[in-house]
């Protein structure tokens, strides 16, 4: 099974891309990607408790699984006026 991660803003310039390309295998949620992305870039850590989530463009929770070619995208919070 593979995805594409898209990340955002912060988390895109700490992983150096915008767009990746993950495989998983076996029942995999929006969680289980994010933990995958924080072991291999361990400063994407504390965004944990504050990023949004998005599964093919539809705001998700952690807890929404994933399937073979879906997108899931992670958003850290915005402020700005």
């Amino acid at each position: 099974m593979s995805m594409t991660v898209r990340l955002f803003a912060r988390l895109r310039e700490i992983a150096g891309a915008d767009e990746l390309h993950r495989p998983a295998a076996g029942v995999v949620t929006v969680a289980d990607v994010w933990q995958g992305l924080a072991a291999d870039w361990p400063a994407l850590a504390p965004y944990a408790g504050s990023i949004s989530c998005a599964v093919n463009a539809q705001y998700a929770r952690m807890t929404t699984p994933v399937v073979d070619g879906d997108e899931v995208a992670f958003l850290p919070p915005v402020s700005g006026g």
